[in-house]
């Protein structure tokens, strides 16, 4: 069968060799946000299903979380890291490292169909066994690995697909697409290039699109109506966006170290016996659902939603079990994002300060604990309070959303001097030869 020729098409259309070249490339863009979109869903439906599973095996045995938690918690990780090297944790840090590998041999280890593949799959497991994980850090390494798998079609280099991916993997996670290009720009590329934007935004508009065609238009959270008067009510924003940044901080650090290897025995326990540490981590999610009564299992959503609508208030421990929960959860190593966690640990921290601010409604209160902690834990203050006040419609509140942001994160600094994704993305570049200081040099540059 003879080789397709690209010059065929050229004279077919009368395009020019540049011409032709410029239309390919939008081409596949749009076509590889059409299958992140699609991803997407998928991935939204499968996690409803595995969580409402486990939630049923709970309501026919209460006690069942601490054997299914635990042996699931290992489970996954024998997988991830013997069938699906490179799938564990969230998938974001993956990503970053991806885009410094030149080697596209080396880089598969981070970003292929294979990785996309077993990163869903173990993931499903990890929600049907009640893990605190999120689903939209995978989209960006499931995103990223479609996108790079056209680059065999596409004369464009390779990064500017995988940025592509991340982005449109987040806007059609959360339905949320301006969310997604700042991510992309903030958090994955550190810079606005010029040729890129178009590109990225058209993949973004492609994954939304399918988004919006397969489950309709909706909003993640629901439109809220909740307000901030400018006046005295202000004084809870630098309250939530100090505690925030500093208990997000403090979750980074955490997850930092672990990534980093812990020092000391515990530490070579850690990395000569994985499987029975992962075994561990499960029993501490298994004992913290147990004292909340099971609502720190799975993605924290339906409590988060329930708080910033102001029904179905959860306790007061919420917020500190589901930390706990979402710390054993992604120290264990089975896939699995942090992004819903923490919006859900935010939402609990909106709730505690209600104690304190009786006058402010609980609805604002959740929403500047969610875009405080969640700008304490990735240290990307756009992302934080573009995500959030988009996935709520509450434009009402976007100003105190921005100042809480910007606090949340100088105060994260004090305590997690790195961005979390940037130094999680150094463990995956020295196993493959690479030398990580080009991820340092971006920090400086956005510094």
């Amino acid at each position: 069968m003879p080789a397709f020729d690209s010059r065929y098409v050229q004279h077919l259309f009368g395009l020019s060799r540049i011409a032709y070249q410029t239309w390919r490339r939008r081409v596949i863009f749009l076509i590889g946000g059409i299958f992140v979109g699609a991803a997407a869903v998928l991935m939204a439906v499968l996690a409803d299903k595995t969580q409402a599973g486990f939630r049923e095996i709970v309501k026919l045995w209460p006690y069942a979380p601490f054997i299914l938690t635990p042996l699931g918690f290992g489970f996954c990780t024998y997988l991830a890291r013997n069938f699906f090297p490179g799938s564990q944790g969230s998938g974001i840090p993956q990503v970053i490292a991806a885009t410094q590998v030149s080697d596209p041999f080396l880089r598969l280890r981070l970003v292929s169909l294979r990785v996309a593949f077993g990163k869903i799959f173990v993931m499903m497991l990890g929600f049907l066994c009640g893990a605190s994980i999120g689903r939209e850090g995978p989209s960006v390494q499931v995103g990223a690995s479609i996108m790079g798998s056209l680059s065999r079609f596409s004369p464009y280099r390779q990064n500017g697909l995988l940025l592509a991916g991340s982005a449109a993997g987040i806007a059609a996670a959360f339905n949320t697409p301006l969310a997604g290009i700042v991510f992309g720009i903030e958090e994955m590329s550190r810079s606005f290039e010029s040729k890129t934007n178009g590109l990225v935004i058209g993949a973004v508009i492609a994954a939304g699109l399918t988004s919006l065609a397969i489950v309709g238009d909706y909003t993640y959270f629901g439109s809220t109506p909740a307000v901030l008067p400018l006046g005295p009510a202000w004084a809870v924003v630098p309250v939530c966006g100090i505690a925030g940044g500093f208990s997000g901080g403090l979750f980074s650090r955490i997850l930092i170290i672990f990534g980093h290897g812990v020092p000391g025995a515990f530490g070579t326990f850690v990395r000569l016996r994985p499987i029975l540490f992962a075994i561990l981590c499960g029993l501490g999610v298994a004992v913290a659902g147990f004292f909340s009564g099971g609502a720190v299992n799975g993605t924290g959503y339906d409590q988060a939603s329930a708080i910033v609508h102001g029904g179905g208030m959860q306790s007061f421990s919420f917020g500190v079990w589901k930390f706990l929960a979402t710390v054993f959860s992604a120290i264990s190593g089975i896939p699995g994002g942090i992004f819903a966690p923490s919006l859900a640990i935010g939402a609990g921290l909106g709730l505690d300060l209600s104690t304190l601010f009786h006058n402010i409604p609980i609805g604002a209160l959740a929403l500047l604990g969610m875009v405080s902690y969640l700008a304490g834990v990735v240290q990307a203050p756009m992302t934080s309070f573009v995500i959030v006040g988009e996935m709520t419609e509450d434009h009402a509140m976007i100003i105190p959303l921005m100042v809480a942001a910007l606090i949340a994160t100088a105060c994260s600094k004090l305590i997690c001097h790195e961005g979390l994704y940037h130094a999680l993305a150094k463990n995956f570049l020295r196993p493959l030869g690479v030398k990580p200081e080009t991820i340092e040099e971006a920090g400086e540059l956005e510094a």
